[in-house]
């Protein structure tokens, strides 16, 4: 099956398997192996990639599906080589520890924010719940989110 993404920006066509996931079609097809695969049974997050500007793990759609869409991984989350706001507080804040789930914290949590400027830090919490940490235990990582949120609100 032939499909055309734009992907980070960049039109990108391609022959797909129908059983084919997006995740895969990313990694494999593309190269763009910022997004993980961590469990394969849609329940970490790690795969979390942005579709139309949502929030999507990519495990839980077919490639076939995001035809005419547009997508944008953890590599494209940076314009003109400066990195995006969250992906500053992470480093800020030592949100990370081995950093696999990174990508899909940070993809997950930026729309989070964008439809929620100013967030609480229970709702980032509650948002977060997708999302699987084995290492940090969290609270680095609300606290960068926080901090992006509340910049977000026009607060520090």
């Amino acid at each position: 099956m032939r499909i055309s993404v734009t992907v980070n920006g960049v039109v990108q066509e391609g022959d797909v398997d129908p059983r084919t996931l997006l995740v895969h079609f990313l990694r494999e097809e593309l190269d763009l192996t910022g997004t993980k695969i961590g469990c394969d049974t849609s329940q970490c997050g790690a795969c979390t990639v942005h579709l139309d500007g949502k929030a999507l793990k990519s495990c839980t759609l077919l490639a076939a599906q995001a035809d005419g869409a547009n997508v944008t991984t953890i590599e494209g989350l940076a314009v003109d080589g400066e990195h995006h706001p969250m992906q500053t507080a992470f480093w800020e804040n030592h949100g990370l520890q081995c950093g696999y789930c990174t990508p899909g914290m940070i993809m997950a949590t930026t729309a989070f924010v964008e439809d929620n400027p100013g967030a609480s830090e229970e709702a980032i919490r509650h948002n977060l719940e997708g999302n699987i940490c084995r290492c940090t235990g969290y609270h680095n990582i609300v606290k960068a989110v926080k901090q992006v949120a509340d910049a977000a609100a026009g607060g520090d």
